[in-house]
């Protein structure tokens, strides 16, 4: 039963740090979903297709790759969800020679000396613009600008023509209350028979498209995968089954049942009682009495205990040491009084001392 909680446990924790990594790693969802059809929020274009839909016009959302639209006299709108440059990769600076049309708001620009909120004038009326964001304008089209420069320009490419704005809100459902904004966005993607608003950028996805994804091994998924994310996803995840089995790599190591020693045991919890009592008088005169016997054996005079006096001259004799330290520790051993901890272990230095002495 116990084992079976354990489990639960770490199934747990594994499933947790596993989400916080995946909302920590991953990009904002809200942050990739600025400028979507399917978003009802201030910036996103829900209400302009609704609009478009409304005035009769043959718009669809884009939800595969770019590299699959296969119709001519195409405009694609693309809004990003980040500022990006200008600048048309080959793939579609090739699908717009063809006589299509690429729109793409939000791109790259300066920031001017512009006032943030402008009305630039167009031929469908006031067009509400709120960045100071410029370009330019050197080798383009001149849409909508000012003496800072463009808002939007174009640039013929082949039989087609791209279309940017420094904006990504031009016709955003912020503007509901400035329909010139959404006219003027419709005038510009009604320049082709068809229109395609990219979704795909978006992260929606044709039903189709996913069912062809899903047939993707996981090297291609590792591949894809941002590395980061990956590995600290799985460093994670190894530190809490390390942690969880609560040892290293491999089989368990069985732990060997220690030796216990009644004597070490005994002199440990009589040491402990002493040093509670502070009755280091007793130490002082049981440790004393012993270091006597070993410096007498060691001196070869027997065990049966001498006198002082008799001890001293025959240490002296054999060490032709002087023997004032004797004298005074066989003293206070004979005579114990209390002593500090410190005290104490000074008091056996100097025993240790004279065995030094004594065998040297």
């Amino acid at each position: 039963m116990k084992r079976t909680n354990r489990l639960w446990w770490l199934g747990g924790i594994v499933i947790a740090a596993i989400a916080l990594l995946t909302l920590i790693a991953a990009p904002s969802t809200s942050y990739i979903s600025n400028g979507s059809t399917y978003n009802r929020a201030p910036d996103g274009y829900g209400a302009w297709y609704a609009y478009m839909q409304k005035q009769g016009v043959k718009i669809e959302r884009w939800q595969k790759p770019f590299e699959e639209i296969k119709a001519n006299s195409v405009t694609l709108l693309r809004v990003n969800s980040q500022i990006t440059p200008s600048e048309l990769d080959f793939e579609e600076e090739k699908w717009i020679k063809q006589g299509n049309t690429l729109v793409i708001l939000g791109v790259k620009g300066a920031i001017t000396k512009a006032e943030f909120s402008t009305l630039q004038s167009s031929s469908v009326g006031d067009i509400k613009i709120e960045t100071s964001k410029r370009s330019p304008n050197k080798k383009s089209s001149l849409e909508l600008g000012d003496i800072f420069g463009a808002v939007v320009w174009s640039e013929k490419v082949g039989k087609g023509q791209a279309i940017f704005a420094t904006t990504p809100y031009l016709a955003a459902n912020a503007y509901q209350d400035y329909p010139s904004n959404f006219q003027y966005l419709a005038q510009l993607v009604t320049k082709n028979s068809q229109i395609f608003v990219d979704e795909y950028s978006h992260g929606y996805r044709d039903k189709t498209d996913i069912e062809s994804q899903g047939d993707r091994n996981w090297l291609e998924y590792l591949a894809k995968t941002p590395l980061s994310p990956l590995l600290l996803q799985v460093g994670v995840l190894l530190l809490v089954l390390i942690w969880a089995q609560n040892r290293r790599f491999g089989a368990p190591a069985s732990l060997e049942t220690p030796v216990i020693d009644n004597n070490l045991a005994y002199i440990q919890a009589l040491a402990g009682v002493l040093e509670k009592a502070e009755s280091s008088e007793f130490i002082v005169n049981v440790v004393g009495k012993e270091e006597q016997l070993q410096l007498q054996k060691a001196l070869g005079l027997g065990k049966i205990p001498l006198e002082h006096q008799a001890l001293v001259d025959n240490w002296v004799q054999q060490t032709k040491n002087s023997s004032t330290q004797l004298q005074q520790l066989l003293r206070h051993s004979s005579q114990p009084s209390r002593l500090s901890d410190k005290e104490l272990l000074d008091w056996l230095d100097k025993w240790q001392k004279i065995r030094d002495r004594t065998s040297s």
